[in-house]
């Protein structure tokens, strides 16, 4: 085994806040996008949640589940995973080299039947190999692209994009949501199209920063954001504030509200006092005047902007901080049951290399560790 990192499993160690969030108590095939979600569910179904549960209680690793449905070391902490997988490696007889950075890769010919793997200061031989090198993001931990690169050479083709998933997004510094920074809620997150047709929503915690947007909820929509961005430039992203609400309730029970100021009603629904304010400040009313008083243009634009206000997104903070990458070599280019490559002979493929990317909540290891089992099952099965 051989791995590029300074810090071995570092990833694994950055993971869920340091706890190493392994799965989720519930995956399947609609939490995933990039490769069709047929090709995904042959690779999970071999190596489901169970199986990975039953796993990692083999290493005497044990996971609970929180009420998310995040399962996480009974430890809660990263450490405990990596040191019980280095383990059960080094027991099976692994030999794990590291930092041991690969830059480059022959495959074999009439003339000799390995692979040539090439590092900066040593060269490997191999009749199989196994390419979970991850994609591009969070570049600090080895993921930086050297894998799609080593593909290609291979004979791969990579997505037409490659982009950052799971990113937080950039609002304009001036804008309101930027100087409420530390503030959280559950809002509803949705990527409509430019003739208004909903594409994707996420309801979950949301996380105003200094920079625009962060938590589940962000991170979730980030992909799909982009994606319609990039063939729709008229897409658009639309918070909630309110998720129980739309335009229409919001405007009923303003119109009811009589006496009861805005700003208080937004309080007695669980917003900050500060978002609160900041709602009625952009909707251009006083937040504490009777509800009574607004015009039917005011109340309207308030309830548009609790329930429906644009995001004028200016893009998001990249690959340092994106925790998956979209795009990648698509599984049509290769055999599922073992995750084979159908250009290559003797290469096997595995992880974020692949056109896959999940949810935030620890999709993507599951991905993860289902391709990574039917990969190295694949590779050990070693035909010629």
């Amino acid at each position: 085994m051989l791995d590029g990192a300074k810090s071995i499993g570092a990833k694994i160690l950055v993971a869920g806040g340091g706890r190493c969030n392994v799965t989720h108590d519930v995956v399947d095939e609609s939490a995933y996008a990039g490769s069709s979600r047929h090709a995904i569910r042959k690779v999970l179904r071999q190596f489901d949640v169970p199986r990975t549960i039953e796993f990692f209680r083999e290493l005497d690793v044990e996971l609970k589940r929180e009420e998310t449905g995040k399962l996480f070391p009974s430890t809660d902490d990263a450490r405990t995973v990596l040191n019980a997988m280095l383990r059960a490696a080094r027991e099976a007889g692994a030999i794990i080299r590291y930092p041991w950075r690969v830059t480059g890769m022959t495959k074999p010919s009439t003339s000799h039947n390995y692979f040539t793997v090439t590092g900066l200061h040593d060269e490997l031989r191999a009749r199989r190999v196994i390419l979970a090198s991850g994609g591009k993001s969070l570049p600090k931990t080895g993921s930086d692209g050297i894998g799609l690169e080593i593909a290609k050479t291979l004979g791969h083709s990579v997505t037409s994009r490659v982009f950052p998933a799971l990113v937080p997004l950039l609002l304009p510094k001036e804008h309101f949501i930027c100087g409420l920074s530390g503030l959280s809620g559950v809002a509803t997150l949705e990527v409509r199209s430019g003739k208004g047709r909903k594409l994707a929503s996420f309801t979950d915690s949301t996380l105003c920063t200094h920079f625009g947007l962060s938590g589940p909820s962000v991170l979730d929509v980030s992909r799909y954001w982009t994606d319609a961005k990039h063939d729709d430039p008229g897409a658009t992203l639309i918070i909630n504030w309110l998720p129980a609400l739309d335009v229409e309730k919001a405007d009923a029970i303003l119109i009811k509200l009589g006496a009861i100021s805005p700003g208080r009603w937004l309080r007695e629904q669980g917003l900050p006092d500060r978002l609160a304010k900041a709602l009625c400040d952009h909707a251009i009313i006083e937040g504490s005047a009777s509800s009574h008083q607004l015009t039917r243009e005011k109340r309207r634009k308030l309830a548009g902007t609790i329930t429906q206000l644009a995001l004028p997104v200016i893009g998001d903070r990249g690959f340092t901080h994106a925790e998956v990458t979209a795009g990648g070599i698509p599984l049509s280019e290769i055999k599922l049951e073992t995750m084979e490559s159908r250009v290559c002979p003797g290469l096997h493929l595995c992880g974020e290399i692949c056109d896959v990317d999940g949810r935030i909540g620890g999709y993507n290891f599951q991905w993860a560790w289902a391709s990574g089992f039917v990969a190295g099952k694949g590779a050990a099965t070693d035909r010629p």
